[in-house]
């Protein structure tokens, strides 16, 4: 099985070199480069060519959120995650809204960031549980005392069912079509049709857009 190769961009040396350290006797990854801010993450990917870049937030030159935007646009075959100290509802949102695969908070453990690799790495999203609420309200409409009424009935959100909104919450919590199918007791093929249903009701392209509708909302 091909290793995992991760470039590391973070403007603090102790940072880089302790990711490098604790990932360093794992099969499944290689650490291929390291770079001090965004600009120079975006300069590195031609040249090691990785599979994943985690990306601080707070950088100079290119934050890391501006570098995950360019890189959704620049390279389909590289995923950004986020590894940040910052468990901060407007960071989280604009990481999703950026593009980036995933975000990991920086006192999370080894264990969790080889998991968080593997699912980014294979096209599928990572959020741990500790940061997943934010998604979870910002889906199910529940903020600054919005509810649901008729006033909501223009929200692309409010054509799906609750089935599918359960489905859609489980999506930006980073599991896949197999997870939760096991987690509904449904079949593969049942969660890909409430998939497609939700883009046909909805008029919009993926999933993705679907979330960032909800963070807007969630905004207004």
């Amino acid at each position: 099985m091909a290793k995992i190769r991760v470039l590391v961009a973070d403007d603090h040396t102790v940072v880089r070199k302790g990711l490098r350290m604790l990932l360093a006797d794992e099969d499944s990854v290689e650490i291929v480069g390291e770079a001090a801010d965004g600009q120079e993450a975006l300069e590195k990917i031609p040249e090691t060519k990785p599979d994943v870049v985690i990306l601080d937030i707070s950088m100079p030159r290119l934050s890391g959120i501006e570098a995950a935007k360019a890189i959704a646009q620049q390279y389909s075959t590289v995923k950004a995650l986020i590894f940040s100290m910052h468990n901060n509802q407007d960071y989280i949102l604009k990481s999703v809204e950026s593009g980036a695969a995933g975000y990991l908070l920086k006192d999370t453990d080894k264990e969790e960031i080889l998991l968080a690799l593997q699912k980014v790495s294979q096209g599928d999203k990572y959020f741990p549980p500790t940061i997943s609420s934010v998604f979870v309200d910002a889906l199910l409409g529940r903020s600054r005392g919005r509810t649901a009424t008729r006033g909501n009935d223009d929200s692309p959100l409010s054509k799906l069912s609750r089935k599918e909104r359960q489905i859609l919450t489980m999506i930006a919590e980073g599991l896949n079509s197999r997870e939760i199918a096991e987690k509904l007791n449904l079949s593969i093929r049942t969660v890909t049709n409430h998939r497609a249903n939700m883009l046909r009701k909805t008029k919009v392209k993926n999933t993705v857009e679907l979330v960032r509708i909800a963070v807007e909302e969630k905004k207004s």
